[in-house]
């Protein structure tokens, strides 16, 4: 597997590794992950999406940070003919989501098992039809807020990959980096709310985490946010 390039970024995500990985999770990591990842672009290079799918893709959606993989392998599951990209950088999250992989034979889904930032300035412009950031580390200290990866660079970047009319959603169940994130998309002149979105309640088909149903046993109620990209 290619090493994905190397840019001098701040650090916007927490662990890499989690338990050592058993022998089946340690064999996918081995096995199955060289065959998803997608190779470093080179520099300069313009990476069209669709062109990581061998069957017909009829459009492609990312999700950032995956986490262990279900609601990414559900929504794949869900949309064969779509192309999805899941980038994720602890390798126990990569594990999970390949043995869900496996299980349900899915072929439409690619991995970017590094930081998405290097992976976006490659991607083709208006490439991208949603984009998924499914509670990513809040960083609740004032002094880290700079870490935070929903804010003006990234929705910058995320605005000129989606297509026109193209969704993001972002969730989380810190109440202060929701109150950011609401404050970071409504600044932003490319994005807008999607009508008839209402933050408290998960859309009908945002497949739930493990890490959201935990949030919600221990009473933190998360937000929804769900904006389309302008033209």
């Amino acid at each position: 597997m290619d090493t994905p390039p190397r840019r001098r970024l701040i650090q916007s995500y927490g662990r890499r590794r989690g338990r050592p990985l058993r022998g089946g999770r340690a064999a996918l990591i081995e096995d199955l992950l060289p065959a998803l990842a997608i190779p470093a672009p080179a520099a300069g290079e313009t990476l069209d999406p669709r062109r990581l799918f061998v069957g017909p893709t009829d459009a492609v959606w990312l999700e950032v940070g995956f986490g262990a993989g279900e609601h990414l392998a559900a929504q794949a599951e869900a949309h064969r003919s779509t192309g999805f990209i899941g980038a994720e950088t602890y390798i126990n999250g990569i594990a999970g989501l390949l043995a869900r992989v496996r299980a349900a034979r899915l072929e439409n889904l690619r991995l970017w098992p590094a930081d998405i930032r290097l992976l976006l300035p490659s991607l083709a412009p208006r490439s991208i039809a949603r984009v998924f950031v499914l509670f990513p580390d809040p960083w609740p200290k004032a002094r880290h807020h700079k870490r935070r990866l929903v804010a003006a660079p990234f929705l910058d970047e995320l605005a000129r990959v989606m297509s026109p009319g193209a969704d993001l959603r972002v969730a989380t169940d810190d109440g202060d980096y929701a109150a950011w994130v609401g404050e970071q998309l409504a600044a932003h002149p490319r994005f807008a709310p999607v009508p008839g979105a209402d933050p408290r309640h998960r859309p009908a088909d945002w497949i739930p985490t493990r890490y959201e149903t935990k949030a919600l046993e221990q009473g933190r109620a998360p937000l929804y946010f769900s904006v389309s990209c302008a033209p």
